[in-house]
């Protein structure tokens, strides 16, 4: 199996972002004015990489955020494995104080272990987690040493965790913006090292 090098970006800004409102998988948003120069100027800041594939979830805003890359003729597939967490019924709800007390208290269940705890009709991180793992085993098993993968914020902090085997309890470490990058480098079967976390240093003009 070849030992990855995966520049790992979260989608660029939507209006619903820009707003506060949830989205999860359930919403599928385009990314916005803002959205679209990130997206441009993460290209040009990496479009000397050779990718030898990408790949971006079932969502439009991940095809969005990387469409100049895949234009270039990268063979792209697209892994609903790796969608962003089901909200359920708080999908689409902007973020009130009520809303937002809500959010904490749910923040607070993962963080104290209760990793099985979902809102109503959404996922838990459990579950977001089985997931994951099979997208994250497509990745590691599939084509290419230099891979792109573009998905969501809390989706990646799920994928971050697994890659370096943290406990979900903790997973909130991993910080995001919209089109920030992690650079992802496989040094041993399942050992990775982190190169670049929520670098932004590409977006600094905007």
């Amino acid at each position: 199996m070849l030992r990855k090098k995966i520049y790992l970006v979260r989608h660029g800004q939507t209006d619903f972002n820009l707003r506060g409102v949830v989205q999860g998988s359930g919403i599928d948003a385009p990314i916005n004015e803002k959205g679209r120069a990130q997206a441009q100027a993460f290209f040009e800041a990496y479009q000397h990489v050779e990718f030898d594939q990408i790949y971006h979830t079932a969502l439009i805003r991940t095809r969005q955020s990387i469409e100049k890359f895949i234009a270039k003729g990268t063979p792209t597939e697209a892994l609903a494995e790796l969608n962003e967490i089901s909200w359920g019924e708080y999908e689409g709800t902007p973020m009130t104080p009520q809303e937002n007390e809500y959010y904490k208290h749910m923040l607070h269940q993962w963080q104290m272990g209760n990793l099985d705890y979902a809102i109503a009709g959404g996922e838990s991180p459990n579950q977001v987690a089985v997931r994951m793992r099979r997208g994250i085993e497509k990745i590691l098993k599939g084509p290419g040493e230099t891979v792109l993968v573009c998905m969501h914020g809390r989706a990646m902090r799920i994928f971050l965790s697994i890659i370096f085997k943290y406990d979900l309890r903790y997973m909130d470490q991993f910080e995001h913006s919209n089109l920030c990058l992690y650079l992802i480098e496989q040094v041993g079967d399942e050992t990775f090292v982190l190169r670049k976390g929520n670098d932004r240093a590409h977006l600094k003009e905007l």
